[in-house]
């Protein structure tokens, strides 16, 4: 009997070490891959435009995800598309695997602009950006039930972690601006390769002012 524990341990161990060396063999594989996407994501993942989303610390399920739905026309950009079309699986999970093993960088406080308005109901507010980022802190954990505006921690988690099994991607320390353009996106179907369309039919809801709240709230989220 205790030759055949001794023998599971064995082979347990093997196994795991196995499954590290892979997944550290991927991450390896995928930083040589990912090379040719650091104009635009930064070289590791931290891109340093705005309008470019920030790949690092992202679940690989949801990388690999959106790659496939930019490759099979499902989710459209020009520049995307043409080089999903190039990868296969494998240089896919690849390249997943390097940016969800990277750390995703913090932002600075967004600035407001010049025709940006405090929330209706803190008009009195000395500070108008902390205005606007509690208000997209109560829409965060707890929607609008009135207009049926889900609330975002549903699916992204308490703190923006998001759901690696079930694909859901992480949004803490996004980049505002890019979030803003994803969600009127999904508000005016530009995008809706989601299931069932869940992200349209919530930002379908939604005004400018409160995208532009959540989208600052989660971009403050680390």
């Amino acid at each position: 009997m205790k030759k055949k524990l001794l023998a599971f341990s064995f082979a347990m161990a093997f196994t795991g070490t196995s499954s590290i060396l892979h997944a550290g063999d991927a991450i390896d594989a995928g930083k040589e891959k990912a090379a040719a996407c650091a104009s635009c994501h930064g070289d590791s993942g931290n891109s340093l435009v705005s309008t470019f989303p920030k790949l690092a610390q992202q679940h690989s399920s949801y990388l690999v995800k959106q790659l496939e739905a930019f490759k099979n026309g499902t989710r459209k950009n020009p520049m995307m598309s043409s080089i999903a079309m190039g990868l296969s699986h494998n240089d896919m999970t690849d390249i997943a695997a390097y940016y969800a093993a990277q750390k995703i960088s913090a932002n600075e406080l967004p600035v407001l602009d010049d025709d940006d308005e405090k929330p209706a109901a803190t008009k009195a507010s000395v500070d108008p950006l902390q205005a606007i980022i509690a208000q997209g802190s109560d829409l965060y954990r707890n929607g609008d039930l009135s207009r049926e505006v889900s609330a975002c921690i549903a699916c992204h988690g308490p703190f923006g972690e998001g759901s690696k099994p079930a694909a859901f991607p992480a949004l803490k320390s996004q980049h505002a601006d890019y979030l803003i353009k994803t969600l009127t996106d999904f508000k005016t179907d530009v995008r809706s390769n989601n299931p069932e369309n869940m992200m349209h039919m919530i930002a379908k809801k939604m005004t400018a002012e409160e995208i532009k709240a959540v989208a600052y709230r989660i971009s403050m989220m680390k």
